[in-house]
């Protein structure tokens, strides 16, 4: 078993749209990123490829390519995914916290959670996507930008008496 964290944040941005865990949240604005800037999945393709010791997103998928502007996160999960498969890893369960002020979160976590399990390969109960504020406190409390924070444990596929899988 391994275990990975991951850390992501991103500005706002007023001509965005706001894509939190693949869901697209009615809110008049976005984040800043060059790719949807969807910071929960973000925070989790780093603690999945730290797990497999296999670097951070941007090495994998840097801002300076344009193959990589405007992409869903969930397509590049897809390919972290696909990464850590190549090492004999699969996910055993990951758990995502969304730090903002605002929106208020609540009404899209499920789906959130669906989006991420589906584009990993993994039943829904493996993913836990939560969200908190900082009390108007700092960049988040005054509403200058989202944050994320994920952990996630990789367990060898040739485990077949992992009780998880």
């Amino acid at each position: 078993m391994r275990i990975g964290t991951g850390f992501d944040v991103h500005g706002i941005a007023a001509d965005r749209k706001l894509i939190l865990g693949g869901v697209e949240i009615p809110c008049g604005w976005g984040l800043a990123g060059h790719s949807d800037a969807d910071v929960p999945v973000h925070a989790l393709m780093d603690a999945i490829l730290g797990a497999a010791a296999l670097g951070d997103i941007g090495k994998h998928f840097p801002d300076t390519d344009p193959e990589y502007e405007g992409i869903s996160s969930l397509k590049l999960l897809e390919r972290v995914t696909a990464l850590a498969d190549a090492e004999g890893y699969a996910l055993g369960n990951a758990d995502i916290t969304v730090i903002c002020q605002r929106p208020r979160l609540a009404d899209y976590i499920e789906e959130m959670r669906r989006n991420i399990a589906s584009s990993i390969g993994v039943p829904t109960d493996r993913i836990s996507v939560k969200a908190t504020t900082t009390e108007k406190l700092g960049f988040t409390g005054r509403g200058e930008g989202i944050a994320a924070e994920a952990v996630c444990l990789l367990v060898e596929k040739n485990i077949n008496d992992y009780k998880m899988l």
